[in-house]
């Protein structure tokens, strides 16, 4: 095995259980260490995604969607009443009109519209490079491959709004949409107490949505899917939500294309001593401060430093706006795991394959080669998730639960189709028939086999 390098390398100290004042001290994290015997067993069970679901709550979307799917806008205005408390009188109300859009960009504050703007121009900056065009090659025979990329015709933004409001998910659903050359963007968002954000309708005329419904929940996902006398079917339906939402997307899957099903948010922050504990302990709670599910581990090689972060956390949580569901997080879900190096603490990010993964180390380019699986990575001491989350240009919508083993961040490709184009020649034809011929009949399908050999012989000639 290579050897580490003594600056990757921070041999384990006793400091926390010399310390009988330390000890006492309470902490929001658990703390895991990965020479204990049962650490893989507690680190599955931090990891459990299954214990936020709630068993009710795929019957509930079902009903949901079996209402839209029968009753159409009649549902709709029944379950927006229900859930939002907007109450309006005919469907078409649903539909906020574009100028109510631009007056809402008129009224924000002035700091705030440049905000988003300039946040816009980055997003759609760093996405202009992920897109795709079609292309083709000709093989010595004339036979012509190639894939012909067309961007989707109409796709679903769905953007939250029951506690409060992203003006952020409207931008990072939408610019990428808009870079792929989609023809429609339709978005949703719930008007939470009857009245929907000012922010939010001015980002999604800042990101260049088309039409936007003042609708939330399973029921706005199930009328993109299936379409209701007012709101238009799509072809695919991406955006953040809470678990009903998620839940919607899962079950309306293959009836429309969905970017991912989200989670709860989570962060990894692996850290050394050279990372600033302040700076440590507010990216943890900022990723903590999204809801009580959320979930935020530091992994470090230095028991004094991850001392130093959670006293850091108890000294800067009583300033915080949101300091309860911060608590709540970091009780039920956050930990900090204790390891004997920094490729040990690579080696255990893998295997959470988390959300966002943040490199607080000196030089983080040696990590970043040993990452496998995260959603995004934030290199370096000033790379904050947070400014991930708004405004440096890749996209904040990311796999979550795991699944960064697997997928990726939302993109440009995610609003693009590609479809495979052949144009076979004669002689290409000739010369591949036998093959197929010979596959065709391992398979027992003589049908495809004469389809093969016509093409190796002159077509008929009336």
């Amino acid at each position: 095995m290579a050897s580490i390098p003594k600056r990757l390398c921070t041999h384990r100290n006793i400091f926390c259980s010399k310390n009988a004042v330390h000890d006492k001290m309470p902490s929001l994290l658990r703390q895991l260490k990965t020479d204990s015997p049962d650490f893989s067993a507690q680190l599955d069970a931090l990891l459990d995604r299954d214990q936020v679901f709630d068993t009710h709550v795929e019957k509930t979307v079902r009903e949901i969607i079996g209402k839209v799917r029968q009753y159409g806008d009649q549902a709709l205005l029944d379950l927006t009443a229900q859930y939002d408390g907007l109450r309006c009188k005919e469907p078409a109300d649903l539909e906020i009109d574009p100028s109510e859009c631009e007056n809402a960009l008129s009224r924000i504050d002035v700091g705030l519209r440049r905000s988003l703007e300039h946040a816009a121009d980055r997003i759609r900056q760093f996405h202009t490079r992920q897109r795709e065009t079609s292309w083709h090659y000709e093989q010595e025979d004339g036979t012509r491959l190639g894939q012909q990329i067309r961007p989707l015709e109409r796709v679903g933004i769905y953007v939250p709004g029951g506690t409060a409001s992203y003006p952020s998910s409207v931008l990072m659903n939408s610019v990428p949409a808009r870079v792929a050359g989609v023809d429609e963007i339709v978005m949703t968002v719930p008007a939470s107490g009857g009245q929907c954000s000012d922010a939010v309708l001015a980002a999604s005329r800042v990101a260049g949505v088309d039409r936007v419904f003042q609708i939330g929940g399973a029921q706005a996902v199930a009328a993109m899917a299936y379409g209701t006398g007012t709101v238009p079917r799509v072809d695919k339906i991406v955006g953040p939500g809470n678990r009903f939402v998620a839940e919607a997307k899962r079950q309306v899957f293959g009836q429309v294309g969905i970017d991912m099903i989200a989670g709860p948010s989570e962060v990894v922050v692996i850290c050394d001593d050279s990372a600033d504990p302040d700076w440590v302990a507010i990216d943890l709670m900022a990723q903590a401060e999204h809801d009580k599910q959320a979930q935020s581990i530091l992994i470090c090689p230095d028991s004094r430093q991850i001392e130093r972060v959670r006293l850091a956390v108890n000294r800067l949580l009583p300033q915080l706006d949101r300091h309860s569901v911060i608590t709540a997080s970091l009780q039920a879900r956050g930990a900090v795991i204790l390891v004997d190096s920094l490729y040990e603490a690579i080696a255990i990010a893998n295997r959470i394959a988390p959300e966002h993964l943040q490199l607080m180390v000196d030089e983080p380019e040696e990590l970043l080669a040993r990452v496998r699986h995260a959603g995004a990575v934030f290199c370096g001491h000033y790379s904050a998730e947070s400014l991930g989350d708004y405004c440096v240009g890749p996209n904040h919508v990311l796999p979550t639960a795991g699944t960064a083993r697997f997928s990726s961040p939302l993109g440009v490709y995610d609003f693009q189709t590609r479809s495979s184009v052949i144009r076979c020649s004669a002689q290409g034809a000739a010369d591949l028939s036998e093959i197929a011929i010979t596959i065709a009949a391992s398979e027992g399908l003589t049908a495809h086999a004469q389809s093969a050999a016509f093409r190796n012989r002159p077509p008929a000639k009336d």
